[in-house]
């Protein structure tokens, strides 16, 4: 039947399992946790609660819709970071509980990493090397991808990820949260007449603190004059918020096409899952003759398939975890096999 492996996510507040065989994903399943909305953003504790509820359901789920028996795997997969301790812990332990109880190597995944690799889960899949943007929540970064486990950071953000400038501008609105999605939405529908400033840092460099500052900023004076500002402008603000992160992405991904020759473009994270990052995109590519890959939206948020598929390539590597291993909240890249 070929290599067989059992993918966990738990890196923040979806527990996710996926089951992967000779490469091939043959199961993706996720619970999402919805408690975290009345409180504006996710709730460490909550959340890994709610994972040690879900997580049997969600990998005995995986298991049945692939077809295999715990026992048929040939090693079990999790993220090891980065994310909330608690999340991590919860999916690290029981995927190692599991993996020593069937004599069965253990891999670590790095959850930005695999983010990447979610572009080899489905056709077209890019050929290496290519540049790929990485937006989520809790990082925005610039990676030439030379092979499956072999990538360079060039550039990222030196402060607050796109994601987060998203969700704290959404929370200054009154939007629920997650606010990107409900940004994205509104933005549909507005025109972006509102300017907001570009900021100044290193050539590959991001930084998002600023934006969110100067959003805040300008909303105050703006309410000051009529209260009903933000209700009267919604749609546009959105149009004007997403306008602005996305030139801010767009114009560092350009850059950093120029500095390496590279045309093939991907982009990866929670993020990309964002309609106007994904139509200014395509707008670049035709203008520059970027060839561009951007997987699936299941697959761009948090899922347990991107994780398997990394696990996938680090299995063929026979790159293993030690059981004494430990998840890491802040893990960096130099901790797996990216050089």
């Amino acid at each position: 039947m070929g290599v067989r492996i059992l993918a966990i996510e738990s890196s923040c507040d979806d527990t996710a399992a996926s089951v992967i065989v000779d490469g091939n994903i043959r199961s993706n399943v996720i619970a999402s946790q919805q408690m975290h909305k009345i409180y504006g953003g996710v709730v460490p504790e909550l959340a890994s609660r709610a994972h040690n509820e879900h997580i049997l359901p969600v990998v005995k789920e995986a298991l049945k819709e692939a077809g295999v028996e715990k026992q048929e795997l040939d090693a079990i997969a999790c993220t090891r970071g980065p994310g909330l301790m608690g999340s991590l812990m919860v999916g690290f332990t029981f995927a190692k509980s599991l993996a020593f109880a069937l004599g069965k190597p253990l891999i670590d995944v790095h959850h930005m990493q695999a983010h990447i690799l979610a572009h080899f889960i489905e056709d077209p899949r890019p050929s290496f090397p290519f540049l790929c943007l990485t937006v989520s929540g809790g990082h925005t970064q610039l990676v030439v991808v030379k092979d499956y486990l072999d990538m360079e950071i060039i550039g990222e953000t030196i402060d607050d990820a796109a994601g987060e400038a998203f969700d704290k501008a959404g929370k200054m609105m009154g939007l629920p949260y997650p606010a990107g999605p409900v940004i994205d939405r509104l933005a549909a529908e507005g025109i972006p007449k509102f300017d907001f400033p570009e900021p100044q840092v290193g050539e590959l460099e991001f930084s998002f603190s600023g934006l969110k500052t100067s959003f805040l900023y300008f909303l105050k004076a703006q309410i000051k004059k009529d209260p009903d500002f933000i209700e009267k402008n919604l749609n546009d603000l959105c149009a004007s918020l997403q306008h602005r992160i996305v030139t801010i992405l767009l114009n560092k991904l350009e850059k950093a096409s120029e500095n390496t020759g590279i045309k093939s473009i991907g982009i990866a994270g929670g993020v990309s899952a964002n309609r106007g990052l994904r139509s200014a995109l395509t707008q670049k590519a035709e203008a520059l003759g970027w060839e561009t890959y951007v997987p699936k939206i299941l697959f761009c948020t948090d899922n347990a398939a991107m994780i398997a598929m990394t696990a996938h390539y680090k299995y063929l590597q026979k790159d293993f975890c030690d059981f004494s291993e430990r998840p890491e909240p802040r893990l960096k890249w130099e901790a797996q096999t990216v050089k």
